[in-house]
């Protein structure tokens, strides 16, 4: 029997990649990077919780066509931390500023999650700064109290006590197929956890899970009729936070939205199916 360590690593061998950090109106942004500048850019966006290595199976197939950035969000991973309020406007004015301090005035923004849901504010707020937008088990449209509670309950435990158990219990919510998530997927979570603080910052992050502040942020009919951009909606048929079926009245909201389901995924197809994923996503991007 051949013994194979599944590692983050591992994903990005043989792929040209930069890790670093950018000032996005003032908040020290990290990001992994692939591709080079005389490319279209490209932001991946991961959701709440998460980190850019979200991406970490997907930099190189990107990074062929794109200039591509997967990012920390304000308030997440190794990005800056402050003492704001965390609803969408606050994320996608970092985004805003991402892109800025990139030296760009547009881009193709691709979310996972929350990172959809920010995605989707730019393209409604400022639909001159999004190119191709791809919903990627978004939220935004759905309120579903018992997921909520288990976000809640889950990223909890894993801040206030971040040993692997718990960090592996709340990684393992996000895949269809609980094998995916590896010892090196644990670690990269738990030291980020584990930060002095983080405990608190993930208290202000978690407030899109409560039903009074989620549903003023969630996206209305007439926002989501208004999107201009081309716009792919990518569900799964194992999401644990809403339906295929839910996912494709998302897309039927928006104007000319292509529809797509990847089965024996949950709510990270980007890392459970990269393949398929990676070959969905860029025809789309590339407008094939």
């Amino acid at each position: 029997m051949t013994w194979h360590h599944q590692s983050i690593w591992s994903d990005l061998t043989n792929v040209p990649f930069c890790q670093g950090f950018l000032d996005a109106g003032g908040i020290k942004t990290r990001y992994l990077s692939s591709g080079t500048p005389d490319k279209p850019l490209l932001i991946l966006i991961h959701g709440t919780g998460g980190h850019a290595e979200a991406y970490s199976r997907n930099l190189a197939a990107h990074g062929e066509h794109f200039w591509t950035f997967a990012i920390d969000l304000v308030g997440h991973g190794w990005s800056d931390k402050p003492d704001i309020a965390y609803e969408i406007e606050d994320y996608g004015t970092h985004l805003r500023n991402v892109i800025k301090a990139l030296g760009r005035e547009h881009a193709h923004v691709s979310g996972e999650s929350l990172g959809g849901w920010v995605a989707a504010w730019l393209a409604i707020r400022h639909p001159e700064m999004v190119d191709r937008l791809v919903l990627n088990t978004s939220g935004g449209w759905t309120a579903h109290p018992n997921v909520m509670e288990q976000i809640k309950r889950l990223s909890r435990e894993a801040v206030q006590d971040p040993n692997p158990e718990r960090i592996r219990a709340r990684l393992e919510f996000l895949m269809c197929d609980k094998s995916m998530v590896n010892d090196d997927l644990v670690e990269t979570r738990r030291a980020i956890y584990a930060q002095p603080g983080f405990a608190e910052a993930m208290e202000r992050i978690l407030c899109l899970q409560e039903m009074d502040i989620r549903r003023r942020n969630m996206i209305t009919d007439a926002e989501s009729q208004s999107i201009k951009a081309p716009t792919l909606v990518l569900w799964t048929s194992h999401d644990p936070t809403a339906t295929p079926e839910e996912g494709k009245k998302i897309s039927e909201k928006i104007p000319g939205a292509h529809y797509v389901v990847m089965n024996e995924c949950g709510h990270w197809p980007q890392f459970e199916d990269p393949e398929t994923f990676n070959r969905i996503h860029l025809d789309f991007l590339l407008g094939a």
